[in-house]
């Protein structure tokens, strides 16, 4: 389903990925843990497709189509979407009307009929019900003056909205109280299926107590240097990534 094969990206002539691979099947969720420095966040915005990184080799293709050839609007509107370490906010534009324009441009790309406005009412207001976040959020300009936690949750309700095949989480709990935290590993449990698959990438082992992966992976220097499975984050809690490193 999404597929990250023999990956090399470089900024300012530095390398920071190196040949990295990782493969993510259909409903899976997979944690990528590292220390800083290892190339994580740099992982997610190349697949978004920020443009101060250069590919020097490697493929990212998702459901058979190769990512890297398209544009950032491009590969959101084939199913990717990034969840920002930290959330922008744009002052002067209603949260309200960020999903409605994000969504028709979705539905255009893919020949589908826009919601007329009853009707993306409805669906916006349905959708925010089942994550449990309160209409007043949708009403306030895009996160201007919300939480850390608000701009996490109002992240997942654009999930829920544009229905991706794979979302990337770039240390979504930063900066997150565990209240916090917990609300939006709820939100991320409940878009859980067989056809979207997460990659969750993170420091904590706390996280994954909520969100439970399938894989984990250990990076270093630009590339996994070990996978297992949820253990794997637990001893990294206890011992750290040097017996891993080293």
């Amino acid at each position: 389903m999404f597929k990250i094969s023999n990956l090399t990206v470089s900024i300012d002539d530095k390398e920071i990925l190196k040949n990295f691979g990782i493969e993510v099947g259909p409903g899976e969720v997979h944690a990528i843990m590292g220390p800083n420095g290892s190339g994580k966040s740099t992982l997610a915005h190349v697949c978004a497709g920020k443009e101060e990184y250069t590919v020097l080799s490697g493929n990212v293709v998702l459901n058979d189509e190769e990512l890297l050839e398209m544009e950032p609007e491009e590969r959101s509107t084939r199913g990717l979407f990034l969840a920002f370490q930290y959330p922008i906010e744009i002052p002067g534009v209603t949260t309200m009307t960020f999903l409605k324009s994000s969504l028709e441009a979705h539905y255009k790309a893919n020949g589908r009929e826009p919601l007329t406005t009853p009707e993306f009412m409805k669906y916006v207001k349905s959708k925010a019900t089942e994550l449990n976040i309160d209409d007043s959020m949708i009403k306030r300009p895009l996160n201007v003056g919300f939480s850390g936690g608000e701009k996490k949750r109002n992240e997942i309700l654009q999930m829920a909205l544009l229905d991706p095949k794979i979302c990337i989480l770039d240390e979504t709990d930063s900066g997150l109280d565990i209240d916090a935290l917990r609300l939006v590993a709820e939100g991320v449990n409940k878009l859980r299926n067989d056809n979207r698959s997460f990659i969750v990438i993170t420091h904590y082992q706390r996280l994954l107590d909520y969100i439970k992966p399938d894989f984990v992976h250990i990076m270093h220097d630009g590339k996994i240097i070990q996978t297992g499975d949820s253990s794997l984050a637990l001893d990294l809690e206890k011992s750290g990534y040097a017996n891993y490193i080293k």
